[in-house]
């Protein structure tokens, strides 16, 4: 018996190691002997030059316009729904968590500096498919009777193409990874950093993380995006100012800094290649890869959040906008202020340095502030973990909502909650390195089923951003602006009235 179930774990791990290089990539992928390892890379980049050239470099034309719905989006809430900055305050929380402290210093550790040039081109070009994808789910979001909009890849998936089983499948491998995978991988960095720093025991800071947890996930969608639109913004602010004054104090070094990441990236550093020494495969694998983790650019995950927003103006494009400059924040913002910190400080190619992970950052940020580096990267990845956790868990309420139907979700939901604060404990008190190559994969899958979605679906959501800048031009205030469903050839039979009745 023992061994059949270890026949069993081993064939898994084997065809998960499997999917995760054909979705992935491994170490040797530029050199080609598989053509098809790393094919969410080359479609994550492909779909991204895509989407930048068709909607004629969005990221760039509206760049000063996202920061002017941002000093707006408290507006548009109504009946105790979600507003356009709480959603955006929803997804930062996902997305500004481990893969903004740890995940930016396993890149650097193991790409080097180049990873952080390749998390720079990922945000870049992921800011035109972030726009695509969360302007479809305000397109094709749908009442529900708590008063906050449902809605997302699931959503648009069946509506849009028409194949619920194919949305189905994203919802599953959504709940597999952000529902309980990922919350696990949240609650083990918390531990880790919390043990390094103050040595409290993993299982401690398991409990009290189930305990802050519980109350906002029995909560809803509705407490997730309060507490979310609370503490992100403070601690984001605080991180940022500290990495600031790292930069301003250490200026003379920061110009060599930024060469060494853009020679590392292209391999004409090698000896900064990362300790593994890899140059520019490490580099672009592991930079391409952490910058999708950590911005979920096309990923199919923050527009879940999106969908949920009463915007101002009262129009699809607007959570489109808001949600780019999401992708903005996280990575070429908190990431750059990471990896500033990690390079500026040297630690990284110390060869007596084995650390990585959080342990890196706290001991990077320890070199310019002492023990107090340590206990502050403590204290901020709590916060920023904690809210990924709850993030985390609305994206698997809406699509667990989805699979079962509004009606019967209330057992299913009620089940999920407990499942995920299990897995937060369990995530905290033990290292479960298989189920974590299994996440990757389903992020992966996940990834691949969304952008296969857009791309189809891109003509709509380009319509949307044309009619959109069509009443800015005409001088319309956001009161003034619109979005009729009828006014669109595909969503005219697609969206759902009650959404966009006022």
């Amino acid at each position: 018996m023992a061994e059949s179930s270890n026949a069993f774990v081993e064939g898994f791990n084997t065809f998960v190691n499997w999917g995760n290089g054909i979705v992935w990539g491994n170490d040797s992928w530029l050199i080609m002997d598989n053509p098809w390892y790393g094919l969410l890379i080359f479609v994550l980049i492909g779909v991204g030059i895509f989407f930048t050239i068709a909607t004629r470099f969005v990221q760039f034309r509206q760049f000063g316009h996202m920061w002017n719905l941002l000093r707006s989006s408290g507006q548009g809430r109504k009946d105790g729904g979600i507003s356009s900055f709480e959603a955006l305050m929803t997804s930062l929380a996902a997305r500004v968590g481990t893969g903004n402290l740890a995940g930016v210093a396993i890149a650097v550790y193991i790409g080097g500096p180049g990873a952080v040039f390749w998390m720079w081109i990922t945000a870049i070009l992921g800011m035109s498919t972030s726009f695509i994808e969360s302007t479809l789910a305000q397109a094709y979001k749908v009442p529900h009777n708590d008063n906050v909009y449902r809605g997302g890849p699931a959503y648009y998936i069946e509506k849009g193409l028409g194949q619920r089983w194919m949305a189905i499948f994203f919802s599953l491998c959504l709940l597999v990874a952000f529902g309980l995978a990922f919350n696990g991988v949240q609650a083990n960095t918390i531990a880790q950093a919390t043990h390094q720093a103050f040595g409290a025991p993993t299982w401690l800071t398991g409990l009290v993380l189930v305990v802050l947890v519980a109350p906002v996930v029995f909560g809803g969608l509705r407490s997730v995006a309060r507490v979310a639109g609370k503490v992100v913004p403070v601690m984001a602010i605080l991180y940022i100012l500290l990495a600031l004054f790292i930069i301003i104090t250490n200026f003379t070094q920061f110009p060599a800094a930024i060469v060494l990441i853009v020679k590392s990236a292209f391999g004409l550093e090698q000896a900064a290649g990362g300790v593994l020494g890899y140059g520019i495969a490490q580099a672009m694998i592991n930079g391409i890869k952490r910058g999708l983790f950590s911005n979920e650019a096309g990923m199919g995950s923050a527009p879940n959040a999106a969908a949920t927003a009463k915007s101002h103006p009262d129009h699809p494009a607007v959570q489109g906008f808001m949600q780019m400059l999401g992708v903005f924040i996280d990575t070429l913002v908190i990431c750059t202020a990471t990896a500033s910190i990690i390079i500026l400080s040297g630690v990284v190619s110390d060869p007596n340095v084995e650390q990585e992970g959080i342990q890196l950052t706290q001991l990077a940020l320890s070199e310019y502030v002492g023990d107090m580096g340590i206990y502050f990267i403590a204290v901020a990845i709590f916060f920023f973990a904690f809210t990924s956790i709850i993030a985390n868990y609305s994206y698997g309420e809406s699509n667990l909502e989805f699979i079962s139907g509004e009606k019967s979700a209330k057992v299913a939901i009620m089940i999920f909650r407990l499942l995920v604060l299990g897995m937060v404990f369990v995530g905290s008190i033990a290292s479960l390195p298989a189920i974590w190559n299994f996440a990757d994969l389903s992020m992966g899958l996940m990834a691949l089923t969304n952008l296969v979605a857009i791309v189809i679906l891109s003509p709509v959501a380009l319509r949307v951003l044309r009619d959109y800048e069509r009443q800015i031009k005409e001088g319309k205030t956001p009161e003034q602006i619109t979005f009729d469903p009828d006014q669109f050839v595909k969503l005219k039979n697609e969206a759902n009235r009650d959404a966009w009745k006022d």
